[in-house]
Parts: structure tokens; C-alpha cells; sequence
């Protein structure tokens, strides 16, 4: 996990919720609401799924989109701002998103529990899907498609 300061308050909220599922969660910072540059945490999220650190991360910022940005930058990571609990959804089912965004000046934090937890719990479901991945994953190794 990792926000900057403007979703350090929501961050916390979700840390808690996964934990209470008995999952580890390694928390990238930040530590408080003094303000920070957000794409440090998204690049941290994305450099400890790139490693083998985490399987799937949570980056939050004001609105997720900054943040969301920071993290797409990161080779091999397909972050998805979600709002609602059908984009978290399809986000994992169909597009095999590692990184979860979220607004935590935007949303409230029972809907952003109810998004984590299907993020967390849907898997991919492959089959013509993972063709088109595998189209996101060959532009980003600069294979012409």
C-alpha cells in the first residue's frame, strides 16, 4: 500500500480492513498527512509488485488519478482507479489490474472497503482477456503489435 497525504487518512482505514483479513500488507508510506509528492508512493507500490514484494497493491491520493498515473509507469503494472464496486470488479476479472487506486478525498470510506474487498477477492478470468493484456504487455516491452 502507499498514498500520499491526501489519502494517508484512507489508507490507514484500508490497512486495518486487510489486516482484519488476515492478509500481510506492507504499507510504502506515507506516515502522515504533510505533504508529499505522490509519485514516489505510486512507484513504490509498482516497484514491490515488479519484485516480487507484493501480488497486488493499493496506492491511494486525493483523487486516485495522480497516483494511478505514477504507478502506470512501472513495467508490468496495470493500475485501475475505481469508484464503484463494478470497476474493481471487471478492473481484475477482465483487465488482470495489480494495483488498485482510490480517491480518499472522493470516496467515502464504506464504499472504498466494499471496492477493496472485491479487488481483493476477484481473480483473472484469462482466456480472451489475457489476449488483450498480453497486447498492453508487448507495447510496453516495445514490441511493435
Amino acid at each position: 500500500m502507499g498514498a500520499d497525504h491526501g489519502g494517508y487518512h484512507l489508507k490507514e482505514e484500508i490497512k486495518v480492513f486487510v489486516q482484519g483479513q488476515g492478509i500481510e500488507v506492507l504499507d510504502l508510506g506515507t506516515h502522515s498527512t504533510e505533504s508529499v509528492d505522490y509519485p514516489r508512493f505510486g512507484f513504490a507500490v509498482g516497484d514491490a509488485i515488479r519484485s516480487g514484494k507484493a501480488d497486488l497493491g493499493i496506492v491511494v491520493c486525493g483523487t486516485g488519478l495522480g497516483i494511478s498515473m505514477a504507478a502506470n509507469k512501472v513495467p508490468g503494472i496495470r493500475a485501475a482507479v475505481c469508484t464503484e464496486t463494478y470497476s474493481a470488479r471487471m478492473a481484475r476479472e477482465h483487465n488482470n489490474a495489480n494495483v488498485l487506486a482510490l480517491g480518499g478525498r472522493v470516496t467515502g470510506v464504506g464504499l472504498a472497503l466494499d471496492i477493496v474487498d472485491i479487488f481483493l477477492k476477484t481473480d483473472f478470468a484469462g482466456g480472451r482477456h489475457a489476449r488483450r493484456v498480453d497486447l498492453i504487455t508487448a507495447v510496453e516491452r516495445g514490441e511493435v503489435i
